[in-house]
């Protein structure tokens, strides 16, 4: 399988790019944290490692560690806007339940 992002969600990082001025794509990761036991985790690349998997999805590369990639693989980001709320959302098919705040999940 792979990691996509919607068509938002890459204007978007691409955005965050540009205005960053560098960087080779978004690294998706998780982290141990939270009431469900793991939490999303977003940043911009400046390198990419060897162990890395890297993805291309609507101009944008996605980089991804190994240890991540089995909690991640099949998963569209996506970026919207809800009234005054504005974000990423995952959608992992890996989940089974997230806590009651949304903030952390469990596989």
């Amino acid at each position: 399988m792979a990691i996509t992002l919607t068509d938002a969600a890459a204007q978007r990082v691409k955005a965050f790019l540009d205005n960053r001025g560098k960087g080779e794509g978004l690294r998706l990761g998780v982290k141990t944290t939270g009431c469900s036991g793991m939490a999303y985790v977003l940043e911009f690349v400046d390198k990419v490692e060897d162990e890395d998997k890297v993805f291309e999805s609507n101009g944008v590369k996605i980089i991804i560690d190994p240890k991540s990639f089995l909690y991640l693989d099949g998963t569209e980001l996506d970026y919207g806007k809800e009234g005054l709320n504005e974000g990423f959302k995952f959608n992992n098919p890996n989940v089974k339940d997230t806590c009651g705040c949304g903030e952390s999940f469990t596989v």
